[in-house]
């Protein structure tokens, strides 16, 4: 945690849904359900149950403290026990825990926490898409250059190149809404043998009671959830970091085809002149985390025996940390989108600084029904290359090719030219993302 750094790199709601407060809520909250399913399985008494509840939910609990304690037995699980047990008191002390394990808790904590976290970070995701959705539908004629490679190719429109976006993001939340969030309940070696015939019966109203998946067996060594999770979240990352980045390079000067534009946003402390797209370089930032702290769940997926050895424990921050940077990068991209400014005759005029050159293949396709194809190649090559060289309009060099203009007129060449007459099946692509958009939010 920094406050220097986290308004930038951890910004956003997602945030708060994994601090250690929020850590602290699941690892009680999961002790009262555990309670409460043992006596829906006549374990304990119900009126033991009701007071580990109450005192989970009112008593006084110093996160600090649990961690700093932590160090003891290796995990924040079994101080935060202890202090539960003597808070509650009586009778009803002897049983807080009953069958469980410390990694029951912690695990069982982790998944409350990624399903909360989720389903912000899901919420956060969505605006974004309807965002884009909004942009793509106001820009499927917008005529904008196509860049591979970083260079002009053929053209595209805006809306296309959102469209795309729009596809992504809403398959990264898809998959990120999909994941097994399921309790962890098996004890000090999975088989959960300190609650006897019970058992299973426990388990199952242990995950009814916190409203998560009920797994076919404890987990304890086999990680594929988290890795799965750790993947759902490095792809959203993944998704966010494309668009920014994209949004970036269109909003460089000598593009200028989109800014941001929002007041005290922007600005260099060194360069009056500068206006920066700082909301995407944040997200940018924030989204380059994610490989790293992906890597790091994966690699810790190796497990021995029943319980690990130090796996399970390298988990713990890489998870919070990358909903942290997600979130951020979700959050930002989100500001970036509201501020968004697009300039549709900018992106036009970029369209002609080929002098032409950019339509130059459909000028060859045309010539060569008459032509063939290497003649009209190397007619329409070397216009080209005089056009690109300051000798005049590329359509005026065509016209007076003695092959071009013997079979093109000079008005053909012009609507060959013509960069909006050239998308494909640009629209149609723009109205399929949005029907798909439409479609997973259940609108008509």
């Amino acid at each position: 945690m920094s406050d220097l750094f986290d308004p930038m790199l951890a910004a956003g709601p997602v945030r708060a849904e994994v601090s250690d407060a929020a850590w602290l809520r699941g690892l009680l909250d999961e002790e009262a359900a555990l309670a409460g399913a043992e006596a829906d399985a006549g374990v304990i008494p119900r009126e033991h149950a009701d007071r580990i509840a109450a005192v989970a939910r009112d008593g006084r609990f110093d996160a600090a403290a649990i961690g700093a304690q932590s160090v003891g037995v290796g995990n924040p699980a079994a101080p935060l026990v202890r202090e539960l047990t003597a808070q509650v008191g009586g009778e009803a002390g002897r049983v807080v825990h009953l069958g469980a394990t410390s990694q029951d808790i912690v695990d069982t904590a982790a998944m409350l926490v990624s399903a909360r976290a989720a389903q912000v970070l899901i919420a956060e995701a969505e605006a974004c898409a309807d965002r884009l959705a909004e942009l793509a539908r106001a820009h499927a004629g917008t005529v904008q250059a196509g860049r591979t490679l970083l260079q002009q190719a053929l053209p595209v429109t805006f809306g296309f190149q959102v469209a795309g976006w729009l596809s992504g993001l809403d398959a990264a939340a898809d998959r990120l809404r999909a994941q097994r969030f399921a309790v962890q309940l098996g004890g000090a070696t999975g088989t959960l043998a300190s609650l006897g015939e019970q058992g299973p019966e426990v388990l199952a109203a242990f995950a009814r009671r916190l409203g998560l998946g009920e797994p076919v067996v404890p987990w304890h060594t086999e990680r594929t959830r988290i890795a799965e999770l750790a993947g759902a979240l490095g792809e959203l990352s993944g998704v966010v970091a494309g668009i920014s980045r994209s949004l970036v390079l269109l909003a460089q000067t000598e593009v200028g085809e989109i800014a941001e534009v929002a007041e005290g946003s922007g600005g260099s402390s060194t360069m009056p002149h500068k206006r920066n797209p700082v909301a995407a370089v944040a997200a940018n930032a924030a989204a380059q985390q994610a490989p790293g702290l992906v890597a790091t769940l994966l690699g810790a997926m190796a497990q021995e025996h029943q319980r690990a050895a130090g796996s399970w424990h390298a988990e713990w921050r890489p998870l919070t940390e990358l909903f942290r940077s997600t979130g951020s990068a979700v959050h930002w991209l989100r500001t970036s989108l509201d501020r968004l400014q697009v300039d549709a005759d900018r992106m036009r005029a970029n369209l002609d600084i080929t002098r032409g050159a950019l339509l130059s293949e459909r000028v060859t396709t045309a010539l060569a029904a008459s032509t063939g194809r290497l003649e009209a190649h190397d007619a329409v090559s070397a216009c080209t290359r005089r056009a690109l060289a300051g000798e005049g309009e590329l359509a005026d060099l065509l016209a007076a090719d003695e092959l071009v203009g013997k079979h093109l007129t000079r008005e053909r060449i012009g609507e060959l030219l013509d960069p909006a007459g050239y998308l494909g099946s640009a629209r149609v692509f723009v109205e399929r993302a949005l029907a798909a958009h439409e479609k997973r939010k259940g609108t008509p």
